[in-house]
């Protein structure tokens, strides 16, 4: 038995090795989905996803030349650009989003960072989107120190900054801006009391080092973040990966799935590139560990599946949307969901005799 088939499926690491990532990787598929279903257990209700929504509150004219990205202001997309969506408008968005059965609302901006002048309209939908009930998450690029402190003391409760990929491959996907300056994005979130939300982007060319690269450097960081999307690379005319070859969907699972293992706390979302995957795909998504969906028809600038096909998938795998619960303190959290653990013991091992 390999040094990967004998983890712990609770213990929380913050020193893997590439080589014991890649130990991971490796595994025959069904042990390593085993894994990832035992790890999971521990830790979620296995038939629970969490549910947002995504805003483009500013679309287009980034000054960044990140290569998947069709927002980018050096690349000929038919993007139309768009304004800072007014406040009002942001939060027509979060009650249709609340209404359809989202509990986080998520905010982006094609902004290499924000301007001061912006803050006081981003800060004020951060408070709005709160009011309604909602979980608020955000992302508006680099962040200072005063920018962070700004939307924390707005209530923002997740700010989402990727790495893209591993250090390594990333100065094939964007040469403006560095690796170092998203960590340091990263902690300046996670010093004002944000949680945060970080993963990448996969089938951009990268190899399984690159991958498990990326997934050490998002787990190896101080505290793990809370949500880490997994993106499938959305192949968009006019940008430089448009021509990238299709990833094969074993190995996308396989990122789910080492996600989940070494992240174990972490929600794992599945994000960009679920209109290319079908519901089989999306089902053993969810079986990897993942219990995260961005919903709703538009992701930013590209397609998503639509918000009703979402449901009924949901409804065929007997999953169920989690819900936005507020808790003063994690000792909370871990006596809520040992009751929820417990509870489904219980129905897998006792029926109702009145029945």
């Amino acid at each position: 038995m390999t040094a990967a088939q004998q983890l712990p499926a609770a213990k929380i690491r913050h020193d893997w090795t590439r080589q014991q990532v890649l130990d991971l990787f490796a595994m025959p598929f069904s042990d390593l989905m085993f894994t990832a279903q035992q790890v999971h257990r521990v830790h979620f209700d296995a038939n629970r996803v969490q549910v947002s929504t995504l805003c483009s509150i500013k679309t287009g004219a980034c000054p960044e030349d990140c290569a998947y990205c069709p927002q980018s202001a050096r690349y000929d997309t038919g993007l139309e650009r768009e304004k800072l969506m007014k406040v009002e408008k942001v939060l027509e968005e979060a009650r249709a989003a609340k209404a359809g059965g989202a509990t986080r609302f998520c905010m982006g901006a094609a902004w290499r960072s924000p301007k001061k002048k912006d803050m006081p309209y981003v800060t004020q939908m951060v408070r709005d989107v709160k009011a309604l009930g909602m979980e608020t998450c955000m992302t508006l690029g680099m962040l200072s120190d005063e920018q962070a402190q700004e939307l924390a003391e707005a209530g923002l409760d997740y700010y989402n900054h990727n790495l893209d990929t591993s250090p390594e491959y990333y100065g094939e996907i964007i040469t403006t801006r560095t690796y170092q300056d998203r960590l340091e994005t990263l902690g300046r979130v996670r010093s004002a009391g944000m949680k945060v939300c970080a993963g990448g982007i996969v089938g951009m060319g990268e190899g399984d080092k690159d991958r498990a690269g990326l997934l050490m450097q998002l787990a190896n960081l101080p505290e793990h973040p809370e949500s880490v999307p997994i993106n499938m690379l959305v192949k968009v005319a006019g940008t430089p990966l448009e021509q990238e070859k299709d990833l094969d969907p074993f190995e996308f699972i396989r990122c789910i799935a080492v996600a989940r293992i070494m992240m174990p706390k972490s929600h794992v979302r599945l994000s960009a590139g679920r209109e290319q995957m079908s519901d089989e795909m999306q089902s053993m998504a969810f079986l990897a560990g993942a219990n995260s969906i961005f919903y709703g028809e538009k992701l930013l600038t590209t397609a998503n599946p639509e918000a009703n096909k979402d449901m009924q998938l949901f409804s065929r795998l007997g999953i169920q949307p989690e819900e936005y619960q507020q808790y003063s303190d994690e000792s909370e959290v871990e006596a809520e969901l040992n009751s929820q653990i417990s509870e489904q013991q219980n129905d897998a091992f006792f029926y109702d005799a009145a029945k």
